[in-house]
């Protein structure tokens, strides 16, 4: 996988960022056999440094929401959200001696693992979607308009059946293809997301295709450009549809990672201030 330059600079700052403060941490914990203090002036440092590197994480939000605040690319700030905010994990750990004591360093630590652990999932699947949808999806729509586009494909497949009375068949073949969209395809295409039993077998590419072969084979091969053209529409609304499915995804991933990340940055001022303080 290519790297651009400015992404290699954000890893590069990152390790040497973390090999600066490893090497004091290993140190000192082989010089107090007690274990390090959170307390201790390094222990303070590692603490202070891991929770602006939180704060720097959720100022992305912040540089999103002002669009007019020039502070630089918000990709390159994407970036950094990534690798100072995996550094969060190593330097809380490096404060706390891997240790958590007290129910609120409890929790706050579950809540850090569990964003870093998001944050990994969002960053794999942020990378790899846009790839998925390009080979997977060959037509790309904008989530809010699938389900109108989706309703296009069923007039188009309406009016595609209505052209198939022109055509020199039988009127035995008509009512053949008129059942067969109205018992298998028109069920697809009402609710491609959960189709109803009648249309499940063109809920996969595979099982669509056989589908597909089945109804050609029993109707006059004049036809068959018609069923082509309805097997392309169904081929469409599945692809609709895998593309609605994992935008879904996303979504329900920033649902979860973006409120989880502010309150891992209020808890841990919270731990800040009752720690110097009380």
């Amino acid at each position: 996988m290519r790297i651009e330059q400015s992404h290699r600079r954000w890893i590069y700052a990152s390790i040497v960022i973390l090999v600066l403060c490893a090497i004091p941490y290993l140190i000192w914990a082989r010089s107090y056999p007690g274990g390090p203090s959170g307390g201790s002036a390094l222990g303070l440092f590692y603490g202070s440094l891991g929770y602006a590197f939180m704060l720097f994480a959720g100022a992305l939000a912040v540089k999103k929401r002002l669009r007019t605040w020039n502070m630089g690319r918000t990709q390159s700030w994407m970036r950094g959200h990534l690798w100072f905010g995996l550094l969060t994990l190593p330097l809380i750990l490096f404060h706390s001696g891997f240790a958590w004591r007290g129910p609120l360093t409890f929790v706050l630590m579950i809540l850090l693992f569990f964003v870093i652990g998001s944050g990994i999932f969002g960053a794999v699947l942020q990378h790899y979607m846009p790839k998925f949808i390009t080979t997977q999806v060959q037509r790309e729509t904008i989530y809010e308009e699938i389900p109108h586009v989706q309703a296009e494909l069923r007039v188009e497949a309406e009016k595609l059946l209505g052209s198939a009375g022109a055509l020199p068949v039988s009127a035995t073949d008509i009512v053949s293809l008129s059942d067969t969209y109205r018992e298998k395809i028109r069920p697809y295409l009402e609710n491609p997301e959960r189709p109803p039993a009648a249309g499940v077998a063109l809920a996969t590419a595979k099982s669509s295709q056989q589908t597909f072969y089945s109804i050609r084979k029993e109707l006059s091969p004049a036809l068959t450009q018609v069923v082509d053209d309805l097997e392309k529409i169904v081929a469409e609304a599945r692809q609709l549809n895998r593309q609605r499915t994992l935008q879904r995804i996303l979504q329900g991933w920033l649902i979860v990672h973006i409120p989880t990340s502010a309150a891992v940055i209020v808890l841990g001022g919270i731990h800040a201030v009752v720690a110097l303080f009380y």
